[in-house]
């Protein structure tokens, strides 16, 4: 069998470049990767990631934590960190935290004191100085997705400023009898994400001038199930109802548009409704959404987490020199503001062939 030495020979690169590509480090150009992978599948060389390892210290895999991978938000992170690891030779361990706290100490305690990851990447967690400082202690980098980490590289969106401009969206269509579907005490345990979007919505609506209603301020659990139960309920048991709702997620705002439906409400002729998130169901329900790509999110952290276990400098080949050091950054993920036809002027404001019309 062809050694490692030949495979550097046939793709014209270094043993070391061959060696840190055909290893799945990240410190290597797109275009030696693919010849170094090109060469050794020619000469049939299989690397032996045991012995990569034991010579490294690394184990060629990085885990993810998420609280629900049953979410579409969760899963979309999944998805995006899965395909990038995947192209760069690295294996993915998933920890699905769920409702048990005390899963997550066994997996930073066991699973990464002990050495079977070489990174972690948190979703959505809030991790303690004492958690972060045991996983920077025995050199393993942390990424976080969703809020600041201190001392660990983190991607994140503006949660509050997107909620306000969302609101504002609504302000800006002449409304001003909006309510706002949040989330309930659970989503609030670690980043304080429904807390973050409620702050943005009630601070445009105090710059507007307008009252926030208790009557009009709904709690779920961030599904369309829980959404269109609350939906009723802030849609059926007033006797003024808002004419926009502000929901804290995609899938509740599909939740309000499926209960608005029930009284015969007709979006957004009746009731306009904007979400946030870029769910799939956004496009087929016609909602006014601002899209954050959480499978994007999920490419950017395991690049993130790749560059810090392989540096970001430039070797001969044109790649990332090797030792070189990736800093620990806070990035905020760029988002898009998508309007559909879930939003509209309120119903007094409409000219009167328009409210006759039915959409």
């Amino acid at each position: 069998m062809a050694g490692i030495k030949e495979v550097a020979s046939r793709a014209g690169l270094s043993v070391a470049t061959v060696s840190r590509a055909l290893s799945g480090k990240s410190n290597v150009s797109a275009a030696s990767r693919r010849l170094a992978q090109e060469a050794a599948r020619e000469l049939g060389f299989v690397p032996s990631y045991h012995a990569s390892s034991l010579a490294s210290g690394r184990n060629h895999n990085i885990g993810l934590v998420v609280p629900n991978v049953q979410r579409w938000y969760f899963s979309s992170v999944l998805e995006g960190v899965s395909e990038t690891l995947l192209d760069a030779g690295y294996d993915l361990t998933l920890y699905n935290v769920g409702e048990q706290p005390g899963r997550r100490s066994s997996i930073l305690n066991d699973f990464l004191l002990r050495k079977r990851l070489d990174a972690v990447i948190a979703v959505a967690l809030v991790l303690g100085e004492d958690e972060i400082g045991q996983l920077l202690a025995v050199h393993r980098p942390i990424v976080g997705i969703g809020g600041a980490l201190p001392g660990a590289s983190t991607i994140r969106i503006d949660d509050e400023g997107l909620a306000a401009l969302a609101t504002r969206h609504l302000i800006g269509l002449g409304h001003t009898r909006i309510a706002h579907i949040t989330g309930d005490a659970e989503l609030n345990r670690d980043f304080k994400l429904p807390q973050l979007r409620q702050k943005g919505f009630t601070g445009a609506m105090a710059a507007a001038g307008l009252t926030v209603r208790a009557e009009w301020q709904a709690t779920a659990d961030f599904t369309i199930q829980g959404a269109y139960a609350a939906g009723r309920r802030l849609l059926g048991s007033t006797a003024e109802r808002p004419t926009a709702v502000f929901a804290a997620s995609d899938e509740m705002a599909v939740g309000i548009m499926l209960a608005a439906r029930d009284f015969g409400l007709q979006v957004p002729r009746d009731l306009s409704v904007v979400g946030i998130d870029g769910h799939d169901l956004a496009e087929t329900f016609g909602l006014t959404t601002i899209s954050q790509d959480p499978r994007g999110q999920g490419k950017l952290a395991a690049a993130t987490a790749l560059a810090l276990l392989g540096g970001t400098g430039s070797d001969s080949d044109g790649g990332p020199a090797a030792g070189a050091t990736a800093t620990v950054q806070d990035q905020e993920y760029p988002t898009e503001f998508v309007i559909r036809n879930s939003t509209a002027v309120p119903p007094e404001l409409a000219p009167p062939e328009l409210s006759r019309q039915r959409p």
